[in-house]
């Protein structure tokens, strides 16, 4: 049973390893945390931004249901050079439920 199988089991025990064990576990870790840091700024790279009028089209809603989204945290636009604007992604998840 290999370092990580024990730990995902949930077992509360004590384990004694060697370092050869504890530098393979290490570098696992590492590789683990950069492949998902890489997919998350891949993804933000090409998030697109779309303005208040062409995200209430989109939604079929008024702007002032926009405002009131913001406020209740359910759409929350961005700030880009004082200008409010939502992620497509955003919106396509509303769309989708």
């Amino acid at each position: 049973m290999s370092l990580q199988e024990i730990i995902q089991s949930g077992v509360n025990v004590s384990i004694t390893i060697g370092t050869n064990d504890l530098m393979q576990f290490a570098n696992h870790l590492i590789r683990s945390t950069k492949e998902e840091l890489e997919s998350t700024i891949l993804a933000k790279k090409n998030e697109t931004y779309v303005t208040p009028d062409e995200a209430s089209k989109q939604l079929h809603v008024d702007r002032s249901t926009l405002w009131r989204w913001s406020k209740t945290g359910y759409l929350i636009p961005v700030e880009v050079g004082g200008k409010r604007l939502y992620k497509q992604s955003d919106i396509d998840i509303i769309l989708n439920k």
